[in-house]
This record gives structure tokens, sequence and C-alpha cells, in this order.
């Protein structure tokens, strides 16, 4: 599915966060919002995802208007997973995953043989198949991150908006669930912190910096020295790697 936003404005009281923002994500791409913090990717992710009603401009999934879908109706489509969760109920890790299920029964529909297939198979994605009777307060950071993304796979989406989901985990979880989402045939909007990781995972990339857009295209186009001097404030040389040519970055540190 695509999504399609025009002219997006939104802030908080006097302050604009998303400034006029209009950008595509095509079927099946993986898109990386990157940028400073307080750039607006968090505010702009939620914007797309209908979290968030914006001031101004529309998004529209599917050619629909986003404000056309009923609660349930979208929360079939989009998956959210956002950079942290947390949670007093000491469930265990199966319950949060199946909690991604929920758009797909009725207030009192028996749990299926299909639920069932999708809770074990987003455990499996999530490497945590063997922790499901594992308790929550028991968890690591990263191990309840994977928990929450295999909730969001749970839901079998469409489209899935992730805000940060690499933090916390260690880099090989940080690798393989990003493999994951390029993977996934959906269409895949992913804020990122690492920018070696967004060039690797990612099939295009949006910057943004104070809530605009200022640099679009694929990574090997957008992720240049003199876009990482003006906009992040780092000296950094880019290299091209063996990976189809895609940037690597090396930071000059005095």
């Amino acid at each position: 599915m695509s999504v399609r936003a025009e002219n997006l404005v939104w802030g908080v009281k006097r302050r604009v966060i998303v400034d006029d923002v209009s950008l595509v994500v095509e079927p099946n791409e993986t898109l990386g919002l990157i940028g400073p913090n307080g750039s607006g990717k968090s505010s702009l992710l939620r914007l797309l995802a209908g979290l968030r009603r914006p001031a101004r401009g529309t998004v529209a999934i599917n050619g629909k208007p986003i404000a056309g879908y009923g609660g349930k109706e979208l929360a079939r489509i989009v998956a959210f997973v956002q950079q942290s969760a947390s949670t007093d109920t000491n469930v265990a890790v199966e319950d949060v995953v199946r909690l991604g299920r929920t758009p797909h029964r009725s207030a009192l529909g028996a749990w299926t043989p299909l639920d069932g297939d999708a809770v074990r198979r987003a455990l499996e994605q999530v490497d945590m198949f063997t922790r499901r009777g594992q308790r929550w307060q028991t968890l690591s950071g990263g191990e309840r991150q994977r928990a929450h993304i295999g909730r969001a796979l749970a839901q079998e989406p469409s489209i899935m908006f992730l805000d940060e989901p690499t933090n916390h985990l260690d880099i090989h979880h940080q690798i393989e669930i990003l493999r994951l989402v390029r993977d996934l045939k959906i269409t895949s909007i992913v804020a990122l912190h690492d920018l070696n990781l967004a060039s690797l995972f990612c099939d295009r990339i949006v910057v943004l910096e104070a809530g605009r857009i200022v640099a679009s295209g694929r990574p090997e186009a957008v992720l240049t020295e003199d876009l990482l001097r003006d906009v992040f404030k780092v000296e950094a040389r880019v290299r091209r790697g063996l990976d189809h040519g895609k940037p690597e970055i090396s930071f000059a540190v005095a």
C-alpha cells in the first residue's frame, strides 16, 4: 500500500514541529526518516500513521484519506512500533504479541488457529519464541522492544511505522530486525538515528531539519559529506561500500 502526505503542518502551541511536509511512499518500499534530535521525525511518523491530526495538510493511504478509515479498519492495515513502551502488568511475552490480533477479532470472537499461527510466526521472526512464556518484568530493554515488534508483526499490517526500533538492541538484533523489516512484503516507514543502518536497509531516505524536508532520495544520493556537515554538524568521510555502492560513513573524532 502507498502513503501520500501533502503539505503537513503540526505543532504545539506556537511552535511548529512539522512544517509543510509532502512525501510519497510507494508500495513495499522501506523509507527511512533521519535527522537531528528535535527535527520532527517522531511527530511526522504519528501524523502519517493517523495517530495525530495535522493542523493543515492531508494523509492518504492507498489513495483514500486517512480520515475516511474507521479505527478498526485502519488498525488492520497500519501497525506502529514506538521507541519504548512499558507496562506495570507482569504479563508474558506471548500475551503482548497476542494483542496484535485484536483488530482481526470481534469482541466475543473465539481465538482461532489463524490467530495462533500469526502469533507463533511473529515470535519466531523476532527471535522470542523460546521466551514466549517469560514474564515482562524479567526482560531486558532489547527483549521488550523485540516483543513489541512481534506484536506489530502479529497484526499482519500492510504498512508498518517504526520509531527508533533499534533502540536498546545489541548490534546483532539491530541488523536482524532491520533486515526483517526490509524483507517484509509491506510498506515500511522507519525513523532511525544510525545513518549507516539507514543506508544499508532503506530504499530511500528523507532527511528532516527543523520540521522540514531538506533532502530526499536514495541513500547514495542523499548521504553526502556536505549534508552531514550542514544538517548533523559533524565532519565525516563517506565512501561507497561493497553493498551495491551504499554509502559507509566514518566520523572524524578530534
